[in-house]
């Protein structure tokens, strides 16, 4: 057995419990990959991280990022929560408001605002890149999505430190009712190596501008209740798309509600292609985990 510090939180959350739970192994120096999967399987949470010592000089540490099923490069929850764990318990400490994160996407900044119960952590998207879009070609984007009334935007596939099918749906209405096939969500994952479908909404209500609904069934998850790195997706998408746009500046987003979830996503905007998505984070467990190691 080897006993480490661990830390379960709940990242962007609105209200207390409304966000999405992380599990955080910290010093996973002795951890394998094995290791580390096999506990990540066991938390049963969307994601639980690794953080380890940084091999680049520039670097506040390291993070490896898995589901229960598999390792990923980048996550936005992960990246928010991990930063916080740091912060809390000393293993590293910002430099002119700013932590960088070293994970199988890169270097990372994480800026940080506020401090204490109001801090906020931003974390900057990788570049996103549009690999396709329309509906003409998409017979399994067809099905999935059916009768459904679209909005402004066209559906596009768009990657960034992940890959995600992207729909605008015509109202937060329609988008909250939708019952979707997860079957079917997973087949187009599979058949495009994307994560699966993230929808979203416009909204005229001030405190969410955006609702926000994602789909990751390609790594076997039906719904995810609050997504950093879809989001900078769909934001890298209307920032390309429109400019000038009334998201142009940054916006605030809802979602998990249909899953029992209350989280609060906000995107900031910048000239050029910068993406930053971040949120609050409360720890709810801080103790130790025991666990045992491969040989």
């Amino acid at each position: 057995m080897r006993n480490v510090r661990y830390l379960q939180l709940d990242v962007f959350a609105a209200s207390r419990g409304g966000g999405n739970p992380l599990g955080v192994v910290l010093d996973a120096q002795a951890w394998s990959d094995a290791d580390m999967q096999a506990f990540a399987a066991w938390t049963g949470l969307v994601e639980t991280t690794f953080v380890l010592p940084p091999t680049q000089s520039s670097a506040s540490y390291r993070l490896r990022i898995f589901t229960p099923v598999r390792e990923i490069a980048f996550a936005g929850h992960p990246s928010i929560g991990s930063a916080h764990a740091v912060l809390e318990t000393g293993m590293a400490s910002a430099h002119d408001g700013t932590l960088v994160q070293e994970c199988a996407a890169g270097l990372l900044t994480i800026r940080i605002d506020g401090e204490g119960s109001q801090r906020q952590l931003f974390v900057e998207a990788p570049r996103a890149r549009i690999l396709d879009h329309g509906l003409a070609d998409q017979p399994l984007l067809q099905t999935v999505l059916g009768t459904t009334r679209l909005g402004i935007l066209p559906p596009a596939l768009v990657e960034g430190g992940r890959r995600w099918w992207l729909a605008e749906f015509g109202s937060k209405a329609d988008l909250r009712a939708w019952q979707p096939d997860h079957a079917a969500i997973a087949a187009l994952a599979k058949a495009s190596d994307s994560l699966g479908l993230c929808v979203f909404a416009r909204s005229q209500h001030f405190e969410r501008q955006l609702v926000v609904r994602a789909f990751p069934c390609g790594v076997g998850i039906n719904e995810d209740p609050a997504s950093g790195a879809a989001n900078g997706l769909i934001a890298a998408y209307i920032g390309a798309r429109e400019p000038q746009g009334e998201f142009a500046q940054g916006y605030r987003v809802s979602q998990g509600r249909e899953i029992g979830h209350d989280a609060q996503i906000l995107v900031r905007m910048q000239t050029g292609e910068n993406v930053w998505v971040g949120g609050r984070t409360d720890t709810v467990i801080s103790g130790t985990a025991s666990w045992p190691l491969s040989q």
